[in-house]
């Protein structure tokens, strides 16, 4: 295996110099209410998100009114086989998304985007990603991520007047953070931009550039060395993808999302005016974490139309297929999944809903409320697509062209399954989310203790930081004993044909339960906390179930208040939480009994090579060559595979 040479450009940096740099990107205070925030801390504040949040009356009009559009495109112009087949979303297609306003949904009506609320673009993702997820990519990579949403945030009055038009009708636009050596670390960002007079010179490789093969625009992350007058730092930047020296070198293929414009680029001496930098220098990974913040949410969003249309097939199917003189849908064992699948929508639903609301209102910080619907939608979209394959058996396993070519209805349920695999790693993995949504779950445990638990700091930072915990925990810790959760008839307002009272209780105590967890956790480990990962896990994932359990109620007395399926709507809360229930306490039971420290001397018995002979007696079907590409600076040796579409 050859050797991955060593870009002379990229940083050299320990461990603790790489969380330092994501500490600093983190958004520090917390100026407005988090329902997760506080629910991690042991406190249930169902006044933050019960009554359910609505949105206006002209917000609505002009969402349905376009979802309508929408649909008639989706139904008459895709063909998602199509896509499928020939892994490219047809040029015209995306000339009728543009000329719909698609590409502008959450581009203020003042620079001629449609101004559609979260919500509405969340729907309309839903609605479009059934059609094909492909095309859903495209436009939520265009406008969660794209230059429109950090230009909404950060740019200057000047910039959003001279890209968001052209974003809202015309132009395609990506974002460039990953590089082949570098994912989930920015501190070893290796693409440069060097200040010269007016202008940045950018050096450096990009891999996984969705939207990139066909973008006009870049939002792109590089590294602006210090210098005199230049504080440095990671940096953003809007880039013209016609740039000289802007070179896609490869359009990447993949296991789902056929029709994902996705490449590599390499940026050779690109000059880039100093007045299309977004933000200050040292900025870049600030902005990128805040676009997040609210951009995570559309990808839960497709996560909830997934869930629908596997609930549909599985509804159809099911019904119709009979086994030992019945439909398949009456025995127990294909039942359960059924009920899983509508269970776990709904409270997909309700949680996507409830965030994009209150992102809407920008009342709370969502930011940890965004975070869970991104890691529990991605999880459980998966586990609903995989049901969906089990109970559609040998034709789950089946692609939709070879059904279709015996005669049989063409349901692209084994596509379903690929498409949805990469939700678990977009944006984010499922291992990174449950890390940064644990730094912000103990943020009140580290600003009172962490020079407590610095080994780093003196014995007097650590005297005065013992004295200020020692304060917090004597208000905190008594708080954690009793609470609503303890009293029966608490929550009394949720009791409409099926009870969810009791789930509600449920949560305020188990919230607690998991707050004293995390505390117990931190006195045992302290410095050591950080690398409890199979421990934090858990603790978010607990969090996350208890959020879904929290919005699905929520959701249930919105329908029922406004006398929209109430019933029906009580009745799928009910059947959620109590599947929650027992996952949530299956967690607890892995918070100490578990097989980590089993795990980490099996990991360095394998890295050793002390297992190899467990290798044996198969052939490895790779291709010879370095596991990361190089990624040296440089001139394109490569054609120039950008294809924009006019």
């Amino acid at each position: 295996m050859s050797a991955v040479p060593e870009s002379p450009s990229r940083p050299t940096v320990t461990e603790r110099e790489a969380r330092q740099v994501a500490e600093a990107a983190r958004e520090q205070d917390w100026r407005k209410p988090s329902f997760a925030k506080e629910l991690f801390l042991g406190r249930f504040r169902l006044d933050l998100i019960h009554p359910h949040p609505l949105p206006a009356d002209e917000h609505v009009q002009r969402g349905e009114e376009f979802l309508a559009k929408l649909r008639d495109f989706c139904e008459t112009k895709i063909d998602g086989a199509r896509i499928e087949r020939d892994a490219l979303i047809p040029d015209d297609v995306i000339t009728g998304l543009k000329e719909l306003g698609a590409f502008g949904m959450k581009i203020d009506t003042k620079y001629g985007g449609l101004g559609l609320t979260q919500v509405y673009y969340n729907k309309a993702l839903a609605l479009v990603g059934s059609a094909s997820p492909a095309i859903g990519a495209l436009l939520s990579a265009h406008q969660s991520i794209g230059v429109p949403q950090p230009l909404k945030l950060f740019g200057t009055r000047e910039q959003k007047e001279t890209f968001l038009p052209r974003c809202a009708r015309t132009d395609i636009s990506a974002f460039l953070l990953t590089e082949p050596d570098v994912g989930s670390d920015p501190a070893r960002l290796a693409t440069t931009a060097v200040p010269e007079g007016d202008e940045y010179v950018l050096d450096g490789v990009k891999l996984w550039t969705t939207n990139g093969v066909v973008a006009d625009l870049l939002v792109v992350m590089a590294r602006v060395p210090e210098s005199g007058g230049h504080r440095g730092g990671i940096t953003a930047f809007v880039v013209e993808a016609a740039s000289e020296g802007v070179t896609v070198e490869n359009r990447n293929a993949f296991m789902g999302l056929r029709g994902l414009e996705n490449g590599v680029t390499r940026f050779h001496r690109v000059r880039v005016p100093a007045a299309h930098r977004i933000g200050e220098e040292g900025q870049g990974l600030k902005i990128a974490l805040t676009t997040l913040n609210t951009g995570r949410l559309s990808l839960p969003a497709m996560c909830v139309g997934s869930g629908k249309w596997c609930l549909k097939i599985a509804r159809e199917w099911s019904a119709a297929r009979e086994q030992w003189g019945k439909p398949v849908a009456l025995h127990e064992a294909v039942g359960s999944k059924i009920a899983f699948i509508a269970a776990t929508t709904f409270a997909l639903e309700a949680v996507v809903d409830l965030s994009s609301q209150m992102a809407d209102e920008d009342r709370n910080d969502i930011r940890i409320e965004a975070a869970l619907a991104k890691l529990y939608g991605s999880e459980m979209a998966w586990l609903m697509a995989d049901e969906l394959v089990q109970i559609r058996g040998g034709r789950g396993f089946e692609t939709a062209a070879s059904l279709r070519a015996r005669g049989e209805r063409a349901v692209p349920a084994e596509q379903m399954l690929r498409d949805l695999r990469i939700n678990r790693i977009f944006e984010g993995s499922t291992e990174i989310m449950h890390l940064l949504i644990a730094r912000e779950a103990v943020d009140a445990h580290l600003s009172v203790a962490g020079d407590l638990i610095d080994p780093e700091k003196s014995l007097g930072d650590k005297a005065k930081a013992g004295a200020g915990a020692g304060l917090f925990y004597a208000k905190w810790l008594p708080k954690l004993v009793a609470g609503p959760g303890r009293i029966p008839g608490a929550y009394g307002g949720f009791k409409h044909g099926a009870d969810l009272s009791p789930h509600l209780r449920y949560v305020e105590r188990t919230s607690r339960k998991l707050a004293r967890s995390t505390f117990y956790a931190m006195s045992r480990w302290q410095g050591r906390m950080e690398t409890k990962q199979g421990f934090l896990g858990r603790i978010v994932d607990i969090g996350a179930e208890l959020f879904a359990m929290s919005a699905a109620c929520v959701r249930a007395e919105l329908l029922r208040g406004r006398g929209e399926n109430g019933r029906e709507a009580y009745q799928l809360a009910d059947a959620f939480c109590r599947q929650a229930r027992l996952r949530v306490e299956e967690l607890f039971g892995r918070l100490w009994s578990n097989t980590d420290d089993l795990d980490r001397k099996v990991v360095k018995g394998v890295l050793s090579g002390a297992y190899e002979w467990l290798e044996q007696g198969v052939i490895d079907p790779s291709d010879d060559g370095p596991w990361i590409a190089d990624a040296t600076p440089g001139p394109s040796r490569r054609e120039n595979a950008h294809r924009p579409i006019r």
